[in-house]
C-alpha cells in the first residue's frame, strides 16, 4: 500500500527530508497495488529467491515513488505497484540485506512474468514490515 504522506526519518542522497506532507495534495490517503504481489512472492520462493510481502512502502522515497506511479494511472486500466529490491553489494559488516544483481534481475524477471499471466492473486497469509 503506497500512502498519501511523505515523513523521512533520514536525509536521502540530496539532503532532503520532507516532514508530514502530502505526496500529492487532495490525492487520496492510499492506493493499493494492483499487481498480484503474494502470486509473485510465491513464484521467487518457487525459485529459491528470498522474497516477501511487505504491507508498506515505508513513508518516504519508495512510498513517494509508488503513490505517485499509483496517482499517475489511477484512471488507467493498467495494473501497477513497486517492487523493492535489497541492495546487490554492502560494506563488509553492513546489515544491509543484499541480493546479487544477477539475482535480482532474474527475479523481478519471475515476478512480472506470473504478474503478467495471472489476473487473479492467491489467497495466501504474507505479509513483513518493510
Amino acid at each position: 500500500m503506497a500512502i498519501n504522506l511523505e515523513d523521512a526519518r533520514i536525509a536521502d542522497n540530496a539532503g532532503a527530508q520532507p516532514r508530514d506532507r502530502p505526496v500529492v495534495r487532495g490525492g487520496p490517503a492510499a492506493y493499493w497495488s494492483t499487481l498480484p504481489v503474494k502470486a509473485m512472492v510465491a513464484a521467487l520462493e518457487r525459485e529459491r529467491i528470498p522474497a516477501a510481502v511487505s504491507h508498506s512502502a515505508g513513508t518516504f522515497v519508495c512510498n513517494h515513488v509508488f503513490y505517485a506511479l499509483m496517482h499517475a494511472v489511477r484512471r488507467r486500466r493498467v495494473r501497477a505497484g513497486f517492487i523493492h529490491v535489497p541492495a546487490a553489494v554492502a560494506p563488509p559488516g553492513s546489515p544491509v540485506p543484499v541480493l546479487p544483481l544477477a539475482a535480482q534481475i532474474r527475479g523481478v524477471a519471475l515476478a512480472l512474468n506470473e504478474a503478467a499471466r495471472r489476473r487473479r492473486d492467491l489467497r495466501r497469509a504474507g505479509g513483513s514490515e518493510h
